[in-house]
């Protein structure tokens, strides 16, 4: 029975400041869990498999640490509308899907109407689909856009305007019963082979539906090839707190790679559908009730969240984008000494990266979204956006970076997300706001769950690279490695 996995001849890829790794191709022994020895010519020990790397690179796995796995999973299957400029487009889009085949729901991701000239009407939708439900989900997954056969069908009060936030949350988990799933186990791991294939060891997993109860029926057919941290939100926290679960617990017996995640919490909406919360009106657009945007929550409620959490021993990942929404996730951190992250940090007040520091709490940041948003965040937030993805700001305070892809949001895909941070661009426009960069080196840190350059000790999750990543944007994936387990690739000789 195999062991353990010997890499001959690697070369190590240092992450850290005054990191030292060695000037020449070594080998790495790893068993089980851990790597246990780095060094020249190591003896190989019975039953470890043997592979030659010949002088490829060696670093740790790469993590997402922000992705809804079953959504990025439907979405691959559903009418891509990423593309679509107008409401008169995505309206031509949907005609011709339902002549395809009349009666059969259409389900759309992707399209972004933040900055289209005019938003699209129930009417208009109507008009080309007549009795066959259309639901065209927004690429920041905030809202939709619906016509009234799939209001009716998802059990939605009648309206002319899109269903947004926690209303669209609440019936987001219906449309499984509108369109035939395709979030099955097989569906799941072709998810987990294509993340394997970027060099993925793990994702923490924040999917609204399913949670903990989803990934113990799905681990033991096929999908048990990558860590996962499984999410909760607050609707779930008492069947976790009832069995006794905190962050970091196993969820299967004898299972390490699964384990139970933070608490997410939505505590404002976004940039695209103007209902991230902000400490200034949005310039363009804005709701005339809510200027600013909005909070989800009231400031008792999510300190009544994080308060809960903490005292049972859950981390907590709050989603917060506008600056007043960031402000008052500090506050209640610091209130209740909660642990955990902020999930995007969109719009940063000044100041509020030390606060954020000085907390001990994680900045997980989505650094693709900047190139969706640059765009639109010039025109609805003018004069901020020195302070929008402040990812140098956050680092040079002491603060923890770890970086994540949203998916479906943006392509679940770290090396996208490291490009994204470094160059700040995504065509062929110079960098948007530059100062805000990250080096090649620090992007990388902040994607693998906080380890070390490959040495004696350090986790047995590795990823075997083609060329040196601190030097080429995109590496091929040769080998991903997972606790000591091959889960893409082969022999690399």
């Amino acid at each position: 029975m195999t062991t353990g996995l010997l890499l001959r001849g690697a070369r190590l890829v240092p992450l850290r400041p005054g990191e030292e790794v060695p000037d020449r191709p070594v080998d790495v022994l790893v068993e089980g869990d851990e790597v246990t020895a780095v060094g020249p010519a190591l003896q190989r020990p019975a039953g470890v498999e043997e592979y030659g790397v010949d002088g490829r690179w060696i670093m740790p796995g790469l993590w997402d640490a922000h992705a809804h796995l079953g959504q990025w999973t439907l979405a691959r299957q559903r009418l891509d509308t990423g593309a679509v400029t107008s409401a008169d487009e995505a309206v031509a889009l949907v005609a011709a899907k339902v002549a395809e085949a009349p009666g059969r729901p259409v389900v759309g991701w992707g399209h972004r109407p933040g900055g289209w000239a005019r938003l699209g009407t129930v009417a208009e939708l109507d008009a080309v689909s007549g009795v066959t439900p259309v639901v065209l989900v927004a690429g920041d997954g905030h809202h939709a856009w619906l016509n009234t056969a799939a209001q009716a069908a998802l059990e939605l009060p009648l309206r002319e305007n899109v269903v947004r936030e926690d209303e669209w949350f609440a019936a987001y988990g219906r449309l499984a019963h509108l369109s035939a799933s395709g979030d099955g186990p097989a569906d799941y791991r072709e998810s987990l082979d294509r993340a394997a294939a970027l060099g993925v060891v793990g994702i923490v997993d924040l999917e609204f539906a399913g949670g903990i109860p989803g990934w113990r029926e799905r681990w033991h057919e096929g999908c048990d090839l990558l860590r996962i941290r499984a999410a909760v939100y607050p609707e779930g926290l008492d069947e976790a707190l009832g069995e006794g679960l905190r962050t970091g617990d196993a969820l299967l017996p004898g299972v390490d790679l699964l384990r139970a995640g933070p608490l997410k919490i939505i505590s404002d909406g976004s940039l695209n559908t103007r209902t991230a919360w902000c400490c200034q009106p949005y310039a363009v657009g804005g709701d005339p009730v809510a200027p600013s945007g909005a909070p989800n929550l009231s400031a008792d409620d999510l300190l009544a969240h994080l308060g809960r959490a903490h005292e049972h021993g859950w981390e907590v990942a709050t989603h917060a984008i506008g600056d007043a929404a960031v402000a008052r996730a500090l506050d209640s951190y610091e209130r209740t000494g909660a642990r955990g992250s902020i999930e995007h940090v969109q719009l940063l007040a000044d100041g509020d990266e030390e606060r954020l520091a000085r907390l001990g709490l994680r900045a997980s940041v989505q650094p693709h979204h900047l190139v969706d948003d640059r765009d639109l965040t010039e025109a609805i937030w003018p004069g901020r956006s020195d302070r929008c993805f402040a990812f140098r700001r956050l680092l040079d305070a002491g603060a923890t970076l770890t970086l994540g892809s949203d998916a479906p949001v943006s392509p679940l895909d770290p090396w996208l997300a490291v490009d994204a941070a470094v160059r700040r661009t995504g065509d062929a426009r110079p960098a948007w706001h530059p100062e805000q960069a990250l080096t090649r080196r620090e992007a990388l840190a902040a994607s693998v769950d906080g380890q070390p350059a490959v040495g004696a000790g350090s986790r047995g999750d590795l990823v075997v690279l083609d060329h040196d990543p601190l030097e080429v944007p995109r590496p091929d994936v040769e080998l991903t490695v997972v606790a000591g387990r091959i889960v893409h690739g082969g022999p690399v000789s």
